[in-house]
């Protein structure tokens, strides 16, 4: 075991040699995500209106169990045989602090943080703490969990004061464990002003460092971690720090703009985006970290018997990012896990209590296209195109674009965006709540059990893959 830092363009233990890191995230777990885990909205709806519709006891019962079998030593275990050696942990910034009792600090949210981290040290796996959702919302997206697409945080001081006190206790809390590879302090920020991001990273960086000298800091770049270039040369106050991009492929979900086959140009287009994402790191001399990667898969009680065909397309879009990542030595945490079965490593069971439970809601909220992650629209398309029309005709082209451009591309995005994962998905929120309605602790317990590793199933063609992968650079 040996602590990771930054040293040129690699990650390095404490005899200077190079550590690659190949991983993926825990995403859904501390920081709770619609697609994942089948509810809709925010994590802070359904918090809420759970505690409502059947009592802080019960309700607090289940979110905990959820923690708790989530990620197990049987997790941990069957994490290290596929020769993976990190983790990222995405946390949401509730667990250590409420919102109406401010910069006091929650010892409880280090509960089920830590018990993760010393499983995962015991198995040989580095975690790397991303704080994936800030006070009053770092982006506009649904996982910053704020139910707008306004990111406040870059509007109001005291949000950015308030995280930076809490990069602060965390420092003071992991400083010297040297399981934890580093700090990823900002998930996926989308300042539309760029200059504040960095002036919030240099004021972090120099929070941090007062109180931990030691440990690697992930920069997400701007603009959901894809956009450096108004970083100019800030980086030389930096010591030890890495600089993260997530490289998505257009080709990996369903709105692909065509069917992938690895074309000289469609491998030219993947490449080049990816290049252009680490350009500013690659002028500099400077490390990259690919934080977030990784196609979604098409399941069989939606896609019937087209699931192997899509899957074997999502799987060649894989092996061809991995392919351009190995001759860079990249450092990655694949997006993600586990879930209900669209992107995970590991997916519920469609026979355990929580999925039965949820079936038909869970079709529902397939065919009205709630979660913007990935969405097939294709049931409700021609719900939202007069809308959308309407929108186009009515504002001039040069008006129409707005931040964050490119990655919510146009007026339909925007549009279908905000009307289903913030509007219709808040018309989800009791539904989804009122499915726990009589139900006793025991099967409380047995549908957050659900998730446990041997209620699970295995995406065999992903982790085959990535065990692969991982011996080749080992």
């Amino acid at each position: 075991m040996s602590a990771i830092k930054v040293s040129g363009t690699k990650l390095v233990d404490e005899q200077g040699q190079e550590i690659v890191l190949r991983g993926s995230a825990l995403g859904g777990w501390m920081n709770m995500e619609n697609f994942i885990s089948g509810f809709p909205g925010c994590e802070y709806q359904i918090r809420e209106t759970l505690a409502a519709t059947i009592g802080e006891e019960k309700s607090g019962f289940f979110f905990d169990k959820f923690l708790e079998y989530f990620f197990t030593e049987d997790d941990a275990k069957f994490y290290a045989s596929l020769g993976l050696n990190s983790v990222r942990l995405p946390f949401n910034y509730h667990h250590f602090e409420d919102d109406m009792n401010p910069r006091v600090l929650k010892e409880s949210g280090f509960k089920h943080l830590d018990r993760v981290i010393d499983l995962c040290a015991k198995y040989n796996i580095y975690a790397i703490l991303d704080l994936h959702t800030a006070p009053g919302g770092q982006n506009v997206d649904w996982h910053a969990d704020h139910g707008t697409h306004i990111a406040n945080f870059w509007n109001h001081k005291d949000f950015q004061d308030r995280t930076i006190w809490l990069w602060e206790k965390l420092a003071e809390h992991y400083k010297g464990n040297k399981w934890v590879a580093g700090y990823n302090p900002l998930n996926e920020p989308t300042d539309p002003k760029h200059t504040r991001l960095i002036d919030f990273y240099s004021r972090l960086h120099k929070a941090i460092r007062a109180i931990d000298p030691d440990h690697t800091i992930f920069f997400d770049g701007n603009t959901f971690a894809s956009d450096f270039s108004h970083f100019g040369d800030v980086h030389k106050d930096w010591d030890n720090t890495a600089y993260s991009i997530h490289d998505y492929s257009v080709f990996g979900f369903p709105a692909a703009p065509e069917p992938y086959t690895g074309t000289e140009s469609q491998q030219h287009r993947m490449r080049r985006s990816y290049e252009k994402k680490r350009e500013w790191m690659d002028q500099r001399g400077l490390c990259v970290w690919n934080g977030e990667w990784g196609p979604v898969y098409a399941r069989t009680q939606y896609e019937g018997d087209k699931t192997d065909e899509i899957n074997k397309v999502r799987y060649h879009v894989l092996k061809d990012q991995l392919q351009i990542y190995n001759k860079d030595k990249l450092s990655w945490t694949i997006w993600l896990y586990k879930d209900i079965g669209f992107q995970g490593m590991v997916y519920v069971d469609q026979e355990t209590p929580y999925i039965k439970l949820f079936k038909d809601f869970l079709a529902k909220k397939h065919r009205c296209a709630i979660d913007a992650w990935g969405a097939d629209d294709s049931e409700v398309k021609h719900i939202y195109e007069p809308l959308i029309k309407h929108i186009e005709e009515s504002v001039p082209a040069k008006y129409q674009t707005l931040y964050p451009y490119p990655v919510w591309k146009d007026v339909a995005v925007r549009t279908k965006r905000l009307a289903s994962s913030i509007l219709l998905a808040e018309y989800f929120v009791q539904e989804w709540a009122d499915h726990f309605i009589g139900k006793s602790l025991e099967e409380i317990d047995d549908i957050a059990k659900s998730f446990r590793f041997d209620h699970c199933l295995k995406r065999e063609g992903l982790n085959h893959i990535l065990t692969e992968n991982a011996k080749a650079v080992a």
